[in-house]
C-alpha cells in the first residue's frame, strides 16, 4: 500500500477565506468543519489539537503547519486543508506566519500510519511550487485539488 492510499480523498476537506487571528480560533473552525462533515466529536477534535500544539509547534516552516492528533472516535484518517488570507503566529522554526494549514486526524491506534502521513504531508508541502499554487488558488476546492494531486490521491 502506498503512503497516499492511507488518506482517502473523500475525507479531505478544504477551507479558505476566513481570517482567524489565533491557533485557538483556527482549531475551533477546523473542529467544527471536520465534526460536521465526518460526524466526529467537535470538542474532542478541538481539545486534541490544542493539547498537541501545547507539546510543541506543529509549524514546519515556509508558512506551513500540520496540526495533528489521534482520536478515539476517528475510524480512518481525515484531513482539512486550510488556506488563510493572512498568516498567523504558530511559533514556526523560521518565525514565519502560517497561511497553509493541514489538520490531520487519525485513529487512536494508527501510530505508524500517523507517522507515515505526517512524513508524506511534510514532504509534499515542502515543494515551493505547490505551496505557491495553493496560495494563489481561486478557492478552497482548487487548493484541495492541487494538494490531492501533489499527494497522489
Amino acid at each position: 500500500m502506498s503512503e497516499a492510499q492511507h488518506l482517502n480523498a473523500s475525507r479531505l476537506l478544504a477551507l479558505s477565506g476566513e481570517s482567524v487571528q489565533s491557533t485557538k480560533r483556527l482549531f475551533e473552525w477546523a473542529a467544527a468543519s471536520l465534526s460536521e462533515a465526518l460526524g466526529l466529536n467537535r470538542e474532542g477534535i478541538y481539545r486534541a489539537l490544542l493539547a498537541r500544539e501545547k507539546l510543541g509547534s506543529t509549524a514546519v516552516g515556509e508558512g506551513v503547519a500540520i496540526p495533528h492528533s489521534r482520536l478515539d472516535d476517528c475510524t480512518e484518517p481525515a484531513g482539512c486543508l486550510i488556506t488563510l488570507p493572512t498568516g498567523i503566529d504558530f511559533n514556526a522554526p523560521d518565525n514565519r506566519a502560517v497561511d497553509i494549514v493541514f489538520v490531520l486526524l487519525v485513529p487512536k491506534e494508527a501510530t505508524q500510519q500517523h507517522l507515515d502521513l505526517l512524513a508524506m504531508l511534510a514532504k509534499t508541502l515542502s515543494d515551493e511550487s505547490l505551496r505557491d499554487r495553493i496560495r494563489t488558488a481561486r478557492d478552497a476546492v482548487d487548493a484541495r485539488t492541487l494538494l490531492a494531486e501533489g499527494l497522489g490521491l
